[in-house]
């Protein structure tokens, strides 16, 4: 028996060994998709915030299911599509959540807009009704829930639900000219602004924007889509230093059908935010310059369309759009951030005089505004009180007092809460922990929990997987900048190992965070695998550490970023166990524009690069976006052309392979093509590879296995 025994044991102990030492594959990752985490999507929250909604789909089709905050329990089965007879994905309830707006056959446009057929459905009644035979955008519930105003070939439409009357407002939209109610292509982009109406809390007026996009150059691009001739792609695109669409801003009064001008513009460049106060009479809008470093908080009646500026904010950079403005029940004050003291934090702002008063303070960000309990007064955000790297949630009395901190565990938490305030969903992980959905009430007590990925955890505990370690190290400047890394699982200090560095490095971003890493994070364990260290350190210019430190690079994008990921190179190349002349790095779009630099301007440390989708001059790129860290090229040419990698190809020593999607609407495939000339006038070889038809997300059927293998091939023939 004894003997019997000791057999079972090494048995067991070889298993054990054997199931934790297990590949993984990129096939897993990108094509099966085997480690993606359970998660909580499309989620809402109901008016009375103690049930929420979510999209349940089966093998008969979706159901709309209303469910129990406190129980996890289904209350009810809102609409199922077998029943109805339509797919049931995105939806929207009317205020009264009577009625329920369906989107189906939905048709990506650009990165955030979308056109798609409308149903609507009256919940009592069980009906659905088909708002329009065409495909529309935005369809947007009146408050009453008896309209529904929508954009169709660029023009504002009015629909009555229960005559089916349709009222056309504007009747002046035409492709590559003019757009009502909707954005054009850069303010959604680069301001996050899609939709561009907004009803008036009574329902009887619609504010929206007009672009007027008659001064704006062209941008084409082929679409090959196996044809015989490419068809061509036209869209309004304003590059760096060029015109911008001209935007104004109207009022129309639903019941005289009438539209109103109102002149808010004037020697302004932008009008990023606009929206209704509680008033049902007065709009707040948002008016910047050019330069994007003013703006002024406009307050504007829109029965006389007078305007006036409550307050105004400078900075000697740049100012940040945001939506964190909510305005409170008393009618006279409204919720904002602002990072005028250094860091972005929460103001109670006065709509009689425009006077703040500071809600947080310190040194640390506020990164996420959730709301507040009006009755309570008690305001709820997320911050990085708990380091740059972590984020937890918080609340906090509106007058600064009794600062609650809600969630107990350091990573990265991210809440959702429900409506009045009453309960959130946390949303917790760590860098080598997966997402754990918990439901907590408003003081943070955990009630139950919602998904665990203890299934994902099991599976990631069969592999030999290396812990994602934190690090820090400061640079020949006396910078101190923040790094993660990953070495093999059977990692020995002895060795000497290469290093692969990803980046991103763009402004106000950040990648050394103590959160889920999702796909990317198992790709970088298939490198570990194949004996290599992975590393990415996150350079000056990125957040969570204060403006000064994001703002530095101000004008000069690609200097200070380049500096430090070189430095970066240089301390891993000081590691006894790294092997100094084989470091490598590859970054997409900003981090593919840094990564050029890095295998240019850094050639001497720097062995190999991969640049995915890169900005290759910021001329080439569009205007808001640039100009709000350079300025315009005419006034700063050198900015542009002195951190430009297609200037400094002459440097160019290691291997180079260049990546890119020919329909990329957002970093123009131009960019590498102007980079191909370079390099090929200054002889030097180099590697390129292009997606046809492939945006900016370089995705779609095989395309991500196809592009991830390709880059881990080059890492291992090249590194």
């Amino acid at each position: 028996m004894k003997k019997i025994y000791f057999i079972i044991i090494v048995l067991s102990i070889g298993f054990s060994c054997w199931a934790q030492n297990k590949a993984v594959n990129l096939e897993d990752i990108w094509k099966n998709y085997s480690f993606y985490p359970e998660y909580i999507w499309n989620l809402e929250s109901m008016n009375n915030g103690a049930y929420y909604t979510q999209v349940d789909r089966g093998d008969n089709g979706s159901k709309l299911n209303k469910y129990s905050y406190r129980t996890g329990k289904r209350f009810k089965t809102i609409a199922d599509s077998e029943k109805l007879g339509i797919a049931i994905g995105n939806y929207t309830f009317s205020e009264n959540e009577q009625k329920v707006l369906f989107a189906t056959d939905t048709e990506r446009i650009y990165r955030y807009s979308s056109r798609s057929i409308f149903y609507v459905y009256d919940i009592s009644s069980r009906k659905l009704t088909k708002l329009s035979d065409d495909k529309v955008m935005y369809a947007t519930f009146s408050p009453d829930g008896s309209q529904v105003a929508f954009v169709k070939d660029n023009n504002l439409f009015l629909k009555d639900i229960a005559s089916m009357q349709e009222t056309q407002i504007t009747t002046d939209g035409v492709n590559n000219q003019v757009i009502n109610g909707a954005s054009d292509w850069v303010y959604e982009e680069e301001f996050g602004l899609v939709r561009a109406f907004f009803w008036s809390p009574d329902g009887s007026k619609i504010a929206f924007y007009r672009f007027n996009e008659n001064e704006v150059k062209k941008f084409s691009m082929d679409m090959f889509r196996g044809g015989l001739y490419p068809s061509k792609y036209e869209f309004k695109y304003p590059k760096a230093g060029e015109n911008n669409s001209e935007i104004s801003l109207h009022v129309y009064d639903v019941n005289q059908q009438s539209t109103k001008k109102i002149d808010v513009l004037l020697d302004y460049e932008y009008l990023p935010r606009m929206g209704w106060t509680k008033d049902v009479n007065s709009l707040y809008v948002f008016r910047m310059n050019r330069h994007q470093n003013h703006l002024d908080f406009l307050l504007v009646d829109a029965n006389t369309a007078k305007s006036r500026v409550l307050f105004t904010e400078t900075d000697k950079y740049y100012l940040d759009v945001h939506d964190n403005t909510t305005f409170l029940n008393d009618g006279k004050h409204f919720i904002w951030t602002s990072e005028k003291s250094g860091y972005n934090h929460l103001y109670k702002v006065s709509i009689e005089d425009g006077s703040m008063q500071q809600i947080t303070s310190g040194n640390w960000e506020v990164t996420s505004y959730h709301g507040i309990h009006n009755e309570s007064g008690k305001v709820y955000y997320t911050s990085t009180e708990d380091g740059a790297i972590n984020r937890s949630v918080f609340s906090i009395n509106i007058d600064g007092t009794d600062k609650q901190k809600l969630t107990n565990k350091i990573g990265t938490n991210s809440a959702t809460f429900s409506k009045g305030m009453k309960y959130f969903i946390n949303n917790y992980s760590t860098a080598n922990t997966p997402p754990y959905f918990s439901l907590h009430n408003a003081n943070g007590k955990q009630i139950r929990v919602l998904k665990d990925n203890k299934e994902l955890s099991k599976k990631m505990s069969e592999y030999a997987f290396g812990d994602k370690e934190f690090f820090s190290f400061t640079t020949i400047e006396n910078i101190s900048l923040n790094g993660w890394m990953i070495k093999p699982a059977d990692f020995d200090s002895t060795k000497q190992y290469p290093v692969f560095m990803f980046l991103y490095g763009g402004p106000g971003s950040q990648q050394v965070l103590n959160s889920w890493g999702w796909n990317n994070y198992f790709w970088y364990q298939h490198l570990t695998q194949q004996g290599y260290i992975v590393a990415c350190i996150d350079n000056r210019g990125t957040g969570g550490r204060g403006a000064e430190f994001k703002k530095m690079t101000y004008k000069q994008l690609g200097n200070y970023e380049t500096i430090d990921q070189i430095e970066a190179n240089k301390y891993l190349g000081s590691l006894t166990y790294v092997d100094a002349n084989r470091i490598g790095i590859q970054g997409w779009s900003y981090g593919g524009y840094l990564s050029s630099l890095a295998i240019t301007k850094g050639a001497d440390v720097f062995k190999m690069a991969i640049a995915v989708a890169p900005v290759t001059n910021w001329r080439y790129y569009d205007n808001i976006y640039t100009e709000r860290y350079m300025r315009t090229p005419q006034e700063n040419a050198e900015g542009y052309d002195d951190n430009s990698p297609i200037k400094h190809v002459d440097k160019l020593k290691g291997k180079y392979l260049l990546i890119h999607g020919s329909a990329d609407d957002n970093v123009h495939v131009q960019n590498t093509y102007e980079m191909v000339s370079a390099l090929v006038q200054s002889n030097k070889q180099f590697d390129l590879f292009i997606y046809p038809d492939k945006n900016h997300g370089i995705y779609g059927g095989n395309t991500r296995l196809h592009l991830y293998q390709m880059m881990t091939d080059y890492i291992l023939e090249n590194l």
